[in-house]
């Protein structure tokens, strides 16, 4: 499964490939990463929207993750990637304005990573 991961902080990279050394060597899983929203709309332009899994921050600069998630779910629709959303601010502002715009799921930072590879498992 290919995975999307998008966030400012870049250190989410290195984070993501300790936490799942087993499932990408076993080529299980397959992460990319973009640093903002803009990017992101870039890789998935580019490379036909082929992620499967969308993880997304939503405090970023420049584009927000949820005008990421607007734009994926108005401009990707075949396949339909899954979204989730993944925030500091596990506030039910954002929480209801991600599921409205069309969230699959909503993570809060930091990320527990046992929950994250369960509901991955769940869409292999």
């Amino acid at each position: 499964m290919k995975i999307l991961v998008v966030d400012d902080e870049r250190d989410v990279q290195l984070l993501f490939q300790q936490r799942f050394r087993k499932e990408i060597r076993n080529s299980e899983l397959h992460f990319v990463f973009a640093f903002s929203g803009e990017e992101a709309l870039t890789y998935l332009d580019e490379h036909n929207h082929e992620a499967v899994l969308i993880l997304s921050d939503i405090n970023m600069p420049g584009m927000s993750g949820l005008e990421l998630l607007e734009q994926i779910k108005k401009n990707y629709l075949k396949p339909p990637p899954v979204v989730m959303m993944i925030t500091a601010y596990g506030d039910r502002d954002n929480y209801d304005t991600a599921m409205k715009l069309g969230a699959d799921d909503f993570l809060t930072k930091p990320v527990e990573f046992g929950i994250l590879k369960e509901k991955l498992k769940a869409l292999l």
